[in-house]
């Protein structure tokens, strides 16, 4: 047992749903305690996974993602104003994303949404970092607020394909541990 295969543990329990729903109260008071499974191999590959998921989410295969394009309704040479705001229909199978006026990203599908980071998903996450944000000093928006979500476009719709990439495999992980058969753990 290396340190690396413990680590891998315990990043794979960390990601456990019925972990996280049995001790969601402990765990916002108190450091986790981590508790030893039956199958130390299998939760080490499942760890070994996520944090090569994780940690190489900028390398992963795309998914694929329709981008649908409609044609501008404004002035030659400007840029449409970024909307940036996700999209899942309840009971809907895809989800998608308005980039902006002219960009719509679809075909995300519906467990994309379910892995989360704190309180949002990871596609929500992606999206609100690319946000233009005015500050509120008015020298440093006036002299160094230089951001202008056209320059990023491209970039960000790569990444958001590779964080559904992310996101529809770590659910894929955390529910096949979800389905494990507990009752003889005890």
């Amino acid at each position: 047992m290396s340190k690396d295969a413990i680590f891998a543990y315990c990043y794979a329990v960390l990601h456990d749903p019925v972990y996280r729903e049995t001790y969601a109260l402990n765990l916002k008071r108190e450091f986790p305690r981590i508790p030893f499974y039956p199958d130390f191999a299998r939760w080490v590959a499942w760890g070994e996974a996520l944090m090569a998921l994780h940690i190489g989410y900028e390398t992963v295969e795309p998914w694929p993602i329709e981008r649908i394009e409609t044609p501008p309704k404004r002035a030659h040479g400007t840029h449409p104003k970024p909307v940036l705001k996700s999209r899942l229909d309840t009971g809907a199978a895809t989800g998608c994303v308005v980039v902006d006026a002219d960009t719509l990203l679809a075909g995300i599908p519906a467990q994309a949404w379910d892995y989360r980071l704190g309180n949002r998903s990871a596609i929500d996450w992606v999206l609100d970092q690319h946000k233009e944000k005015t500050p509120r000093d008015p020298v440093i928006a006036a002299k160094f607020n230089t951001y202008r979500f056209a320059d990023y476009k491209e970039p960000m719709i790569d990444l958001l394909a590779r964080v559904v990439r992310v996101s529809v495999e770590t659910v894929a992980i955390t529910e096949a541990m979800r389905g494990l058969d507990r009752e003889e753990w005890e």
